[in-house]
């Protein structure tokens, strides 16, 4: 099992910036995959970006690349999501998951995270 805590979240004016963190517990990182995904009110839940933990790659969704950054911190065992030039259609619920790295469907979820940008 792995236990996500997301924090961080917030209201922030557009063009402002954020960092969203992820706490994990329960296991080894090495052989898992940390993604981000949102989801706004009315919309389906999207993938935002992810880091494989042994090999710090990451990947981004078209909408924040350029913009997120997605990190994380071997020692505190914690992902970071930073939000930059954040714009109102950057406002959702944040989630942080965990896979492993041999599998497809993120089996671990953390509760969310509100993000607010105001126009």
């Amino acid at each position: 099992q792995v236990q996500l805590v997301e924090s961080g979240g917030g209201l922030v004016q557009a063009g402002g910036s954020l960092r969203v963190s992820c706490a994990a517990s329960g296991r080894t990182l090495s052989m898992y995959v940390m993604g981000w995904f949102r989801q706004a009110p009315g919309k389906e839940r999207e993938f935002v970006g992810a880091i494989t933990w042994s090999t710090v790659k990451t990947s981004y969704a078209d909408s924040v690349k350029a913009r997120f950054t997605i990190s994380r911190d071997n020692a505190e065992n914690t992902v970071y999501l930073q939000m930059d030039s954040l714009k109102p259609e950057d406002t959702a619920l944040y989630y942080c998951a965990a896979r492993r790295i041999d599998r497809i469907t993120y089996n671990y979820w953390g509760q969310g995270i509100q993000v607010t940008v105001s126009s």
